[in-house]
This record gives C-alpha cells, structure tokens and sequence, in this order.
C-alpha cells in the first residue's frame, strides 16, 4: 500500500497543465543514475513506476493476472539474457495478457526497419557490461522525442514466465522492456488496454499516418500498397470491430495485424494479389484460400511456394488482397514523409509544427453549426503555400498534408478517452495580410473549401489536401463547444508558411525534411516506365551506373554473369525477368550489403577476408560457422581468399534465400525433406 502512495503521489509533484492532471513524466537522468547505481554497488530501482500492482492499473486488468505475481529482473529468469540479437528473428514477439495488440502491431511494423527500431530502442543496452538495472527507450511524444527510463523488473507468474509481451526465443527481452516504458509513458499496463495502431505508429515515428477503409479503397490500392512495402513506412491493420474473438475463418474480430508484405505470384490462371500479415499473438492464422493448408500453393512453381509458403503457427500467413479488402475494417499506412502521398518527385518537402489549446469560454469555440455560433472563437492558422513552378501559366496543385494530434488529458491514457476533433479550411483572399483574428461576421459570409465529414475520437486525425497557390485558413476544433485540451497542429508541403494569427506570434518558416529515400523514388518511377520488367542485360546496365557512395573509389563492376546469378535469386517465378516489387526487394538488400560492407572494410580495398566477412555476414543477421565462411570464400572469392562487393551481394542473396526455404520446410528447426524437383530447382537455378 505504501508503494502506490507512493507512486501516486510523485506523479502529483509533476508539472501540471491548465486543463487538469499531470502532463509529464518525471524528469530522470539515465547516464546519472546508471553511474551512481553502478558506484554505489546497486540495482536500479524505479520509485516512480515501482514493481507494484499500481504499475499494472486498478481495472479489469487486475483480473487477468496469475495468482502469485511476481516481479523479476532478467538475468533471474534466464542464465543468458540478451536485450537485443540480431540473430533472432525478427518477428518474434507475442502479445500477454494486457489488450494491447495495437501496441504490438506497431511494434511488430517497427522491427521491420532497423534504422527506426533503434531509434526508439537503443541496441547497445544489455545484461553485462556495466549492468545497473536500468534501461532507457525513446518515444515521439507530440513533437519531441522523449527518453523514459524504467528498472528492469518484470512481471511473471509463479513458473518464471512473463505475463505481458514476451519473445518465442525466451532470454530475449527487450521487447518486454519497450512495452514496460510506453505503459509508464501511458500511465500504467492497464492504460495499453484499448488503442489504435496509428496511435502507436506515430509514437514510435512520429511520422504521418494515413487510414484507408479497405472496403472502399480506390482501385490502386495495390499501387500504394507496393510503394509504401517497399519504402520508409510502418503498416498495420485491424478487422471489423466488436468483441476480440476468434472467427471460422481464423482471423480475430476486433483486433489488430502487422502487415509484413505483399506479393505478386504467378498462378496457372493468372496473377494473384497476396498480402502477407501477422497476428500480434504470435499464433492463430487465416484458414481461407493462400493460408498455410490451402491447396492454392500447387497453383505456383515449386520454387516460389518454397520461399513464400511457411507451414508452423506462427501468427504469420499469407491471404487475397480481394479477402482482406472484405474481412479487414481499417489499414494504416505510417510514413516518416508524406512523399507517399503524391507523385510529384524530385522535390523536398517540409513541414511546420504548432501547439495551441482549447480552453472553455476562450478558444473551446465548437463546430460551426449556425451564424451565431462561437466558432469564431477557437485558435485560428494562417497558411500560405506557393507553386514550385511560378512562372507557369496555369500553375499545378500544391500538395499539402495537414494533421492535427491532441494531447492526452489526464496522465493515465484511458482515464479521459480522446474527445472528437476535426478542422475547417478557409480560402482567404489574395492579399489578405491582417495578423487579427478573423471575427464572427467572417465565417457568416464564408463557406469552408474543407470541412469534418465527421469529428473523430482518435489521437491524430490527418488530410490529404491539393490546394491551389495562396491563402488559407485552418480552425482546428472539438465536435462540441466549451471542451478542453491541447493539440497539435502539423503542415507538411513543398513550400509554405503556417502560424497562428491573433496572439503576437510570428510567422514560422518551414524546415526542410531530409529524406534520403526521396529520389529513389524518382529513379524506380521512371525506369519501370520504360521497363516494365527488366532482365539481365537491364539489370547490370542499372546495378553499373548506380554510384554506390558508401564505397568511395573502389566502385563496384557488375559481370552479366553476376546479373545472371543475381536475377536466379530473385525470379520465384522463373520468367527470367524481375519486376518493380522485386527489384525493390533488391534494393533494400543492396543498400544493406553495402552498409555492412563498408563498416567491416576497414582498410578501404574493396575486399573482405574471412574474420572481415564473418563479421558482416553476422551484422545481417546471418551467422557462419569458420567452417562454412571458409567454403564461402573459396566458392564466391578471388585466388587470395578475399571477397569483392559484387560476390558478397551473391553471398548475402544465396544465404537469405537458403535460410527462408529451411524456415519454411522445416518441421523442427533441425532439417529438412525435399522432392527431388525442389532439390534441383532449388541449387542449379540459384
């Protein structure tokens, strides 16, 4: 009991906001209090999310937990804890007790890029070096990114097994951790309770999110699914709402799904569209047609059922873009850039950020709804955006991406449910230039372009918009007049100005997004364009005039041969050509092999010996044995037992593919049984 006065009353000595409760987290140094843990001779101890049931919550969650809870710090569970391992898979996370499985979409989306997961997860945390207790993550929390520190004690049953999220490799943790911080982020465990994918999507990115109704999604849905699988974003989705419960078909109602990729195939009739899913539970599966036992699978060439269809109830399987557009309410499309938004390449964009609030009697003015309303009264945005191309007789559309977040109003998520939100959009005049506020009679005489089809209850809710150069209004609101809380309000486009009129502030200029995917984009754009599908010849003539930076002189050649070995890899369907899906799959890896080679070249030749390439092959998450590296060299290096860039990205392809078809064949992770076809497709066309 001591310990929940305790923990309720620290979080009543934090910074309050003038709408009630507790708005921040407890300011805690992490470097400072590792250092004093490990002089002292102590484990790390988090007073302020203490190892009690007041860190769990006080509702329903209560109920669900085992008798004789226990609170315990890793290396106490497991004789050999790891944080993180890059040789674990990386879908390897199960969901617990706690109904959060829109938390673990999210996450599940984020171990999908390395790059953003350590931004959120810092990779060189661990259990022996330096150990203290005490570990640090980081979440985007309304246009900051914020650390939260916890202690390292987790709640498990009398057998020693987690409760809440755990990992299928069982002295892995860092999941369990992360979900540990973001409760202490929300308020408790109980607070992870009820969510939205988009809402831990943005947390982790703070990116952009765009939600698509799959039953009433445009016709290339298919288009933008293979632009945003294969770029910077994090996918989620969610059946059809109502009680969490498993249906005939396999899916679960009224739960969340982690998209992981999609696929184009090659059937007797024709192409099939597939999209491929997760369940945070890391078990039960889609039972329809393209699931693990459908008979669909004898529709496809040998190779390519080997290296799609994997037969174990992991949670992960494959389904028709036409079912999921049936069975599935919501998709969730998260991206760091809007560039996924619109077509125009070769440009930057930016973006403005501003924070505002909604006070009672003030700024809380409403919807509009009659003349006399008191719309006129919520905080008003100016945005001025401009044409790229202003000498233009009839200049283009500007693409323009506005999104409006609210706040949580209490520190405990769930204790005030998010209110419904929406924002109007004014076209102003040409040389309006009045920093006053617009009055009442404005909004009598002016009908908004934009306007809330309906107010959401979400955390973000965002618009795509194509506006023509010049001036506009934004009024962000509330669905009812005299609500309170605090918002968010971002604009992202090529070129703009955004602020808030009426309260002496100054225009803002907007800053310039680096993104480094960016042109790519351009460049996939206009080679498909001109081939559809690209062979060998095609395939070495781009792999050449690529300019591979990260490898400064020694430049790499590409043989027709290697061409050849490289278009085996990748052709499932034995076409002898690759197409966009494909060749986007090949730049991800190109782009990884090159970042691996680079780091372990430390003398800048071009090559890699044997120590060198084992250390990369491990960086990749592959692990050789010396045995196995040596062979590597001799079969794909020169006479001096080094190996060149070109025959690394051979080695790297070869050895992904061979460890998705063992995945895939396997029954108990020890071996494996192969028809003789499949034996020979397998090693003579690869």
């Amino acid at each position: 009991m001591s310990l929940c006065l305790s923990f309720r009353g620290r979080w009543k000595m934090g910074q309050k906001n003038s709408l009630g409760g507790s708005s921040q987290l407890p300011k805690q140094d992490y470097k400072a209090l590792r250092e004093r843990c490990l002089m002292e001779g102590r484990l790390f101890e988090d007073d302020s999310f203490p190892a009690s049931l007041c860190s769990v919550g006080s509702g329903p969650l209560l109920r669900k937990l085992p008798p004789g809870l226990q609170w315990r710090r890793p290396p106490e569970l497991h004789s050999n804890p790891q944080f993180y391992s890059a040789d674990t898979k990386r879908l390897d996370l199960c969901q617990g007790v706690v109904g959060d499985c829109w938390f673990l979409a999210a996450l599940q989306a984020l171990t999908l890029h390395q790059d953003i997961l350590s931004r959120v997860v810092p990779l060189n945390q661990n259990f022996t070096e330096n150990y203290a207790g005490i570990f640090q993550f980081w979440f985007w929390h309304f246009g900051k990114w914020v650390p939260v520190v916890i202690d390292d004690r987790l709640p498990v049953n009398t057998a020693g097994q987690l409760v809440f999220v755990s990992s299928t490799y069982k002295n892995v943790f860092w999941g369990a951790l992360l979900e540990k911080a973001y409760a202490k982020l929300s308020g408790s465990y109980e607070d992870l309770q009820r969510g939205q994918v988009s809402e831990a999507l943005v947390d982790f990115t703070g990116g952009v999110t765009m939600t698509i109704k799959p039953a009433e999604a445009p016709g290339n849905l298919w288009d933008i699914l293979t632009w945003a699988t294969y770029s910077r974003t994090l996918i989620g989705c969610q059946t059809h709402s109502g009680k969490e419960r498993v249906l005939e078909n396999g899916l679960v109602g009224g739960h969340a799904y982690t998209l992981t990729g999609i696929r184009k195939v090659t059937c007797r009739h024709g192409p099939e569209y597939l999209v491929k899913l997760r369940n945070p539970w890391g078990k039960v599966e889609w039972k329809g047609d393209w699931s693990d036992s459908s008979g669909m699978w004898e529709l496809l060439s040998p190779k390519e059922k080997i290296l799609l269809l994997r037969k174990s109830n992991d949670g992960e399987f494959w389904m028709t873009l036409k079912d999921f557009k049936t069975h599935f309410m919501l998709l969730v499309i998260c991206k760091l850039t809007p560039g996924l938004l619109s077509q125009d390449v070769g440009q930057k964009w930016t973006y403005t950020m501003r924070e505002g609030r909604w006070e009672k009697g003030i700024t809380a003015g409403g919807p509009m709804k009659s003349p006399r309303d008191t719309f006129w009264k919520n905080p008003q945005f100016l945005l001025s955006v401009w044409s790229l191309q202003e000498g233009r007789r009839f200049p283009m559309p500007c693409s323009v991406l506005v999104s409006l977040l609210q706040k949580p109003r209490h520190r405990h998520r769930n204790w005030k449910p998010y209110l419904a939100i929406g924002f109007y959009l004014f076209r102003l005049s040409k040389h309006y230039g009045d920093q006053r506020r617009l009055p009442s009679e404005f909004f009598w005489k002016n009908a908004p372009i934009r306007w809330p089809e309906a107010f959401l209850t979400e955390k973000e809710v965002s618009q795509e918009l194509q506006l023509e150069p010049g001036t506009y209004l934004v009024v962000p609101c509330t669905s009812k007049a005299g609500q309170e809380a605090e918002f968010v309000l971002r604009v992202f486009s090529r070129k703009h100005i955004f602020h808030e009129i009426g309260c002496n502030s100054s225009a803002v200029l907007s800053k310039e997004i680096a993104d480094e995917n960016e042109g790519q984009d351009e460049f996939f754009t206009k080679l498909f364009e001109k081939y559809p599908e690209i062979n060998a010849v095609q395939l070495q003539k781009v792999l050449n005039h690529m300019t591979w930076s990260s490898l400064g002189s020694a430049q790499p050649f590409f043989s027709l041969d290697a061409c050849q070995g490289i278009l085996a890899l990748l052709d499932l369907n034995a076409s002898g050509t690759v197409s966009i899906q494909e060749f986007r799959d090949l730049w991800k890896q190109l782009m990884l092999c090159q970042e691996v080679f680079h780091k372990h070249d430390s003398s800048h030749s071009g090559y890699l010996n044997r120590t060198q390439l084992q250390a990369a092959m491990r960086d990749a998450g592959i692990m050789l044995s010396n045995d196995v590296c040596q062979l590597m060299l001799i079969r794909y290096g020169g006479p001096n037992l080094q190996m060149d860039f070109v025959s690394f990205v051979h080695l790297m392809l070869r050895a992904e593919n061979m460890e998705d078809a063992f995945q895939n064949l396997t029954q108990d992770g020890k071996g494996i049984y192969l028809q003789k076809p499949e034996w020979l497709m397998m090693t003579l066309y690869s």
